[in-house]
């Protein structure tokens, strides 16, 4: 996948409108009754960054972004204003958010995983674009010393060091913030300027990469 490492300016991305996007394909019965299927295993998101561009300058830094990217061809990573952390909104990140596996004392690596779930049941979405730095570790709720692992930003993967490898059925948690990989979901931009040092962008598409 190509793919850029650089993120979104998050000053632009202000009044991003957007959310998970899921495929499902619904067959009514002769009986009244239906028959669903889910298309896709995991959420897409989709977002509109266009809403908070204004000033020229906004304006300029866009096409620049937009022309680096060459439209299409490159993702880049987004950070969702609501979903962008292991804790819920307004929480601070804590090592023991997120279940992402189990030891069994020789697997050193584990993917980045965040669980959305409530009585009624529950899915596991991939984190494949870790915010470097902002990664903590826990083995059976006790925090891991940040030398005792190594975190692939690219990839979302924690690898833990020798002699932090967690033991035959260790709880291994881990805390986090993240960014959506994404790319345009169009070839062209279209700028706007309604007045003196100011204009807008109707519409900024963007749609997620799924790893």
């Amino acid at each position: 996948m190509s793919f850029h490492e650089v993120r979104f300016p998050l000053r632009l991305a202000l009044g991003v409108t957007g959310g998970p996007v899921r495929r499902t394909d619904i067959v009514s019965l002769s009986n009244g009754r239906e028959n669903r299927n889910a298309r896709w295993r995991q959420a897409r998101r989709s977002f509109d960054a266009g809403s908070g561009i204004k000033s020229v300058a906004d304006l300029y830094e866009v096409l620049a972004f937009f022309e680096a990217r060459r439209g299409q061809l490159y993702g880049f990573r987004f950070r969702d204003p609501i979903d962008f952390a292991s804790a819920g909104p307004l929480q601070s990140v804590r090592p023991t958010d997120q279940l992402i596996g189990t030891g069994d004392g020789a697997t050193q690596s584990f993917q980045l995983v965040k669980t959305y779930a409530d009585g009624g049941g529950g899915v596991v979405r991939t984190i494949a674009k870790p915010v470097s730095g902002t990664v903590v570790l826990a083995l059976n709720g006790a925090p891991v010393p940040s030398d005792g692992y190594s975190v692939n930003t690219a990839t979302g993967v924690v690898t833990f060091g020798a002699g932090h490898v967690p033991g035959p059925g260790a709880e291994i948690r881990a805390g986090y913030e993240f960014d959506v990989p994404v790319r345009f979901d169009t070839d062209r931009i279209e700028v706007n300027l309604s007045a003196f040092q100011a204009g807008r962008i109707p519409a900024i598409p963007l749609t997620e990469i799924l790893p």
